[in-house]
Order: C-alpha cells, then sequence, then structure tokens
C-alpha cells in the first residue's frame, strides 16, 4: 500500500503550460499566484502535473527544458499543496512522428493511425522506448528530490489500441512458441483442424485481422493487455531509480480501455488509481429512471454504476484507490452539456470515498479554449473566474478537511462478492452469446450479464464487492467464505479447472456460491467443456443442462409453494434461460411460460457446510432485487426500509470506526431514523438513536458510529 498521507487527498490536473497570459489578462506569474491561491481557500491540497506535454518538455529532438515546471512545485509547497507528476509518453511530440514513422502504431495489419489525437504510437517499437526512456530521467532526476513531490503518474489511460504492427505480432508468435513449445500443440490445443487451420510451422500464424477462431482471440486480447503492464512497469521501474522514499508510483486507469487487465497492470504499481467519469443530473436519480438496456462505456448512468466504478477500482488491488480525473462539470463533447445540480459534486465524492478513494482529484483546474476538449468543463470556466462549480467544491474541500483522517483509507462494507472476469469479458466482445434489440451481435454481452446481479444489489439496498477470478487462489476457501459469505459468479466464461475446484472448496468451507448464466462452459481456452454443464461444478450445483436460449422478450417468474424465496410479481427472466434439469437440488422459482416452464429459473442445495445456488438466467430487476434480498436477508449496513432515493454505504476507517454515508438522490427531502447512536463526522452534533436524519435535495450525510469489538 502507498505511503499517502492521513486525509483525503482533495485537488485537480493541474496545467499552467494551458494557460498563457492571454486567456485572462494576467501575466503567467499572476495567473499562477492566483490559481495557487484559489486553491487554497477551496482546501485543494494536490494536483496532477506534466503528464500530457512531452512537446513541452522536449520542444526538439534532444532539446529539453526542464525548468518551466520549477515555478509550479515552488508555489504548490509553499502553499502546502502536494505534487502528482506525470511522464508525458502517451501524447508523441510532432518531431519524434516526423523523425520516426516507424513508430505510428497500426490499428489492423498495415493501416497506420493518423497523427493529432493520442497515443497513436506503437509503445514497443525499440525507437519509441529509446527517446521515452529519455524524457523520463531528464524529468524525474530533476523533480524527484522537490518537496512538493509526493507522487508519480507513468503515461495516461493507457491501453486504448490493440497494436497490430509487425514487431508487436511478431513478438506474439515468440510469445506463443514459449507457451505451446511446438506447432501441433498450439493445433490440439487451439483445435486448429477446423477450417484446415493447422499450421506446419509458426510461419504459417496469421494475423489477428481477419481471424474468428476464440482459442486465437483469447490468445491475443492477453497478449495485448500484458504488453501495456510490461510498459507501465517498465516506467514504473525507471522511477524507482528516482523516486525518494514515500513517494509512490502510479498510473491513472480508464477502466474500460481494450488492451487492460486492471489487475495485473496496477499489481507491479504502489497503488491502484481510476478515472471514474459518469453522468449527472438525472443521471444520478432515483428511483433509477435508467432502461435496462442502457450501456455503460467510459462513462456511466445510474448511481449503481457510479458504486459499480468505485468497486471495480478497489478490486485493482483489493485496497484503497486514487480518483485520478473525474467531472468536474461537463464531460464529453460540445454536444453533450449537463453540469451537475447544486449538492451532486458532493454526492459524488462522498460516494467514492465511501468506496474506498484516497483521492479525488478533477480534470482538470480550467475549462480550455482550445483542443478537442474544449468543453470538458474544469473547476473554473473558460473566463478563468470562480464559478458554481468552484463553489460547490469549495464546500466539499471543507468537508473532507473537517472530516480528516477518519475518512482517508475506508475499507468498504460488502454484503455480496461477485467475480470479474477480464478473460471472458474480452471472449464475450467478440463472441458474444447475446445479441442487440435489432438481432445484432452485442460487445456487452458480459456486462449484460454480470450487471443485473450488481444493480438488484443495489435496488436492495446492499453494498458489494467485485475480486477478480485471478484473485482467488490467493486466499484459502476457508478465509473466502468468512471474507464473501455470498460468491455471485456470472458469465465466468473463459476458466480453469483449478478455479472452478477452488469455488466448489469455497462452498465446501461455508460460503455461498452462486452460479449465473454462462460459467464454467468453457475452459481456459474458451474450449466448450467435455462434461455437462456447469462443467466441473454440475455436482456441486446439483443441476445440469445441455440447451440455453436467448430471449426475444422477458418471461415472467413464478414462486413454488413451500420455498423460502419471496417472488415479487414484476420478476422476469430476461436475455438468456438455460434449461437447467435438477439432479439433486430444491427448486426455488420456475418460469411462468408454456415453454420454458418445464425447467426451473432458480435452484440451491446445501455443499458441504455452504450451499450453491444456480440462476438460469439473466434477472430482471424485480427478480435480481428479490434475490440479493434472499441471498443476504440483513444488509450489513444496519439500514434497512431506506426510502427509495436514499442510500446508505458503510465501512471501516483507518481507527477502527464505523463510517456510513447516506445519500438522498432526489429533488425531495427526506427523513429516516438513525439505527443507532452517531456523531456527524462533519458538525460533531450528536445523532442519537431513533432520532431523525434529515436530508435536503440531493444531499448527503456523513455519521461515525463506535469500533466494532
Amino acid at each position: 500500500m502507498a505511503d499517502l498521507p492521513a486525509h483525503v487527498l482533495f485537488g485537480a490536473a493541474y496545467y499552467h503550460e494551458y494557460t498563457p497570459a492571454y486567456d485572462s489578462g494576467l501575466q503567467p506569474e499572476d495567473r499562477l499566484k492566483t490559481d495557487l491561491d484559489l486553491m487554497v481557500e477551496a482546501h485543494f491540497n494536490v494536483i496532477r502535473v506534466g503528464e500530457s506535454v512531452w512537446s513541452t518538455w522536449e520542444p526538439e529532438n534532444g532539446r529539453f527544458d526542464l525548468d518551466w515546471l520549477q515555478p509550479v512545485l515552488d508555489g504548490a509547497h509553499e502553499r502546502g499543496i502536494s505534487v502528482i507528476l506525470g511522464t508525458p509518453t502517451y501524447a508523441v511530440p510532432p518531431w519524434l512522428a516526423r523523425q520516426y514513422p516507424e513508430i505510428t502504431g497500426e490499428s489492423a495489419t498495415g493501416r497506420r493511425h493518423g497523427w493529432g489525437a493520442r497515443q497513436e504510437a506503437d509503445f514497443t517499437h525499440p525507437a519509441f522506448r529509446h527517446h521515452a526512456e529519455r524524457v523520463i530521467r531528464k524529468i524525474v532526476a530533476r523533480y524527484a528530490g522537490h518537496p512538493a513531490v509526493i507522487g508519480w503518474q507513468v503515461d495516461n489511460e493507457p491501453g486504448l489500441h490493440l497494436l497490430h504492427n509487425h514487431g508487436v505480432f511478431q513478438r506474439f508468435v515468440d510469445h506463443l512458441r514459449e507457451t505451446y513449445t511446438d506447432v501441433e500443440t498450439l493445433n490440439r490445443e487451439w483445435g486448429l483442424v477446423y477450417w484446415s487451420h493447422r499450421l506446419s510451422t509458426w510461419a504459417d500464424l496469421w494475423t489477428p485481422d481477419g481471424n474468428v477462431q476464440p482459442q486465437y482471440d483469447v490468445a491475443w486480447r492477453e497478449f495485448q493487455a500484458r504488453q501495456v503492464t510490461e510498459f507501465i512497469g517498465w516506467q514504473a521501474d525507471i522511477v524507482r531509480e528516482y523516486a525518494e522514499p514515500g513517494q509512490f508510483v502510479t498510473t491513472c486507469i480508464s477502466y474500460t480501455r481494450q488492451a487492460v487487465a486492471d489487475d495485473e497492470l496496477s499489481a507491479g504499481l504502489d497503488i491502484a488509481s481510476g478515472n471514474p467519469y459518469y453522468d449527472m443530473q438525472d443521471g444520478l436519480l432515483l428511483p433509477d429512471p435508467t432502461p435496462d438496456d442502457h450501456e455503460q462505456i467510459w462513462k456511466t448512468t445510474g448511481v449503481w454504476s457510479l458504486y459499480q466504478t468505485a468497486d471495480w477500482m478497489f478490486s485493482s488491488r483489493q485496497e484503497p484507490f486514487l480518483v485520478t480525473e473525474t467531472n468536474a462539470s461537463s464531460i464529453g463533447f460540445p454536444w453533450d452539456n449537463q453540469p451537475a445540480y447544486d449538492g451532486q459534486w458532493r454526492q459524488a465524492a462522498w460516494a467514492l470515498v465511501a468506496r474506498g478513494a484516497r483521492m479525488i482529484e478533477y480534470w482538470q483546474w480550467q475549462t480550455l479554449r482550445f483542443g478537442a476538449e474544449t468543453y470538458w468543463g474544469g473547476v473554473l470556466p473558460h473566463s478563468g473566474r470562480p464559478g458554481r462549480t468552484y463553489a460547490e467544491l469549495a464546500r466539499l474541500g471543507a468537508e473532507f478537511a473537517k472530516a480528516g483522517p477518519l475518512v482517508a483509507g475506508i475499507e468498504p462494507d460488502a454484503d455480496l462478492t461477485i467475480v470479474y472476469s477480464t478473460p471472458s469479458k474480452w471472449l464475450m466482445q467478440k463472441y458474444p452469446p447475446l445479441a442487440t434489440p435489432d438481432g445484432e451481435p452485442d460487445p456487452a454481452a458480459y456486462h449484460r450479464i454480470v450487471d443485473p446481479f450488481y444493480r438488484g444489489a443495489c435496488d436492495a439496498g446492499r453494498q458489494v464487492r467485485l475480486v477478480h477470478a485471478r484473485q482467488l487462489p490467493t486466499m484459502t476457501p476457508e478465509a473466502a467464505a468468512l471474507r464473501h459469505p455470498v460468491l455471485v459468479a456470472a458469465a465466468l466464461y473463459v476458466v480453469d479447472d483449478a478455479t472452478l475446484d477452488w469455488l466448489d472448496a469455497y462452498a465446501r468451507a461455508g460460503g455461498h456460491l452462486v452460479l449465473g448464466p454462462r460459467t464454467a462452459y468453457a475452459d481456459h481456452q474458451a474450449r466448450a467443456r467435455h462434461e455437462p454443464a456447469p462443467g466441473r461444478l454440475t455436482e456441486a450445483a446439483g443441476v445440469t443442462y445441455d440447451e440455453f436460449s436467448n430471449l426475444k422478450r422477458a418471461v415472467p417468474v413464478r414462486a413454488l409453494p413451500g420455498t423460502p424465496f419471496d417472488v415479487p410479481t414484476d420478476a422476469t427472466a430476461t436475455q438468456w434461460i438455460e434449461g437447467l434439469t435438477v439432479l439433486d437440488a430444491d427448486v426455488l422459482a420456475a418460469y411462468d411460460d408454456p415453454h420454458f416452464g418445464r425447467w426451473p429459473a432458480i435452484t440451491t442445495r446445501r455443499r458441504g457446510e455452504g450451499r450453491v445456488t444456480c440462476v438460469g438466467t439473466v434477472p430482471g430487476r424485480g427478480l435480481a432485487r428479490a434475490l440479493t434480498a434472499w441471498l443476504t436477508p440483513t444488509p450489513r449496513s444496519g439500514w434497512s426500509g431506506l426510502p427509495a432515493s436514499v442510500t446508505a454505504t458503510t465501512g471501516t476507517s483507518p481507527d477502527g470506526r464505523r463510517v456510513h454515508i447516506v445519500h438522498n438522490w432526489s429533488w425531495e427531502p427526506t427523513s429516516l431514523p438513525a439505527p443507532m447512536d452517531f456523531s456527524d463526522a462533519l458538525t460533531d452534533a450528536p445523532v442519537p438513536a431513533g432520532s431523525a436524519l434529515e436530508l435536503g435535495p440531493w444531499d448527503v450525510r456523513v455519521v461515525v458510529s463506535a469500533a466494532q469489538p
């Protein structure tokens, strides 16, 4: 875990080099002083600098200008503002592209990226690496000893492209040769007898452009992510040669990048960092009006998806994390301007802190007057004068300053845990089991299966932890059963035998294992298993199936007499049904349909000291909510019967006290009884058990209770 200050880091990305004198009529040194003084007044205590301007650091090949940042760091240090300094390797200078055209990245074999955006380069090319290493060493050597610098961000949002360059492909072939030794082994493991794809020599391996063989694609995507992990680790190692004791090294992850395996990428860093962007205004409204089929991409919509993003960041290292970028105002493009309602900045920031964020950093300080992101709103508008955004964030900064160490590094609670499988997601992006409404393959299929379980938990007032499938073997099944008493494995399609055996052992040790659609159907090579589905978990689940169907419409789900599962009237099965055949299990719910009614929707059975429940469909919102309530009858938070607009997120402070962060995500004020004795963390006022906790429109309350024994 990184060595961080004992308070929430709060600030913004700051690019003094982007704001020349003509932006405000001030001289650069006066603009810098004004900016930093405004930050102090808003209780900002950190800025991120330097990562986007290689051409400023090195205007020409071999000519470096390193002094321009000195006044920024000096001014920050004088005011008690810490600095995270970035390496500029994601934004290639024009002179480098001109002198070394061979470093241009290829989106397909022989199809080069155009220049004028970012991350256009093949970061594996020796010429790129030579110049990148040189500029990194110059910058870090120059500023590692500056007292303002507390950490380093290497690169920025890596993994934007899958690289098809010749050298990358040849390294892929070398990787396969090392993994499989000979082509006959590869032929057998990938099933290349199909459609006459057998290789006679490694030179026969085709480039990925026209590939439709799933086993190839799994290997290709894992290799691409490994290149990104190696690149970031390479930079981190260089930085650590110069970094002072206590300075951390990280990178900021855009979690939907196609060449990122966030758990592997973060393992070699000191702390995980990410960039959660979300729809404001009615995108944060509860009850949630977002349609079930709304696709969550680089920005999310819905309160549940904001929490999910935070839990995803926590999952990278199973530790608290940094938010290196998030909404300051409108985000994205000139045609999409939705700055927050009053109060929503507080709500989103406190939601992220509740789930483990140790830093909230906005992108960026001042809205740009030029460039591709002219209308990506900053803390200050184009005028450079403080407005509503600044005022709202200043209020939030005062709250973080008041709360102090209490909320820095909260260990978030979880009522249930969802297994996340990056290889399964990659496979389903190209070979999805689900279709879009117009019948086309749905590249979001993985999340279409997993997300309803998460969203259902949020609808039921429960909290969720994500754990990567690759992280499971780091825990003993016995320890996992205690730490994660309910473990949901949905869409865990690409999975090896050892992981499935671990899941069975987890149930035997006392855990409640929940199997969702497509889990355990394929092996680690994405080959359909010979065993009846769900593969090696058939005996544990007490069910099997060999038939499955996509759904064009939702199918009602009904209760069975005498079962402990309360099925609501709005319960539905969506998108997918597996024809479960009971071997040795109890049926909890069935489909109300003349065809699909022959199969159970949900089954359960004892397994050792625990239980295995099988959900044969993608649950609609009503069914997912009810399923969560059955799996976790009592929320760990201690809050129950909350109004539909209210969430309560809880966790443990580093000093052992219990932190409760209660949100009202609506325009309507509300009041709810305190379930125990609290103290208000922001006013120190007592909140006795049973007294009314008042929340205004788009409000948040932070209260604390005694440490648990």
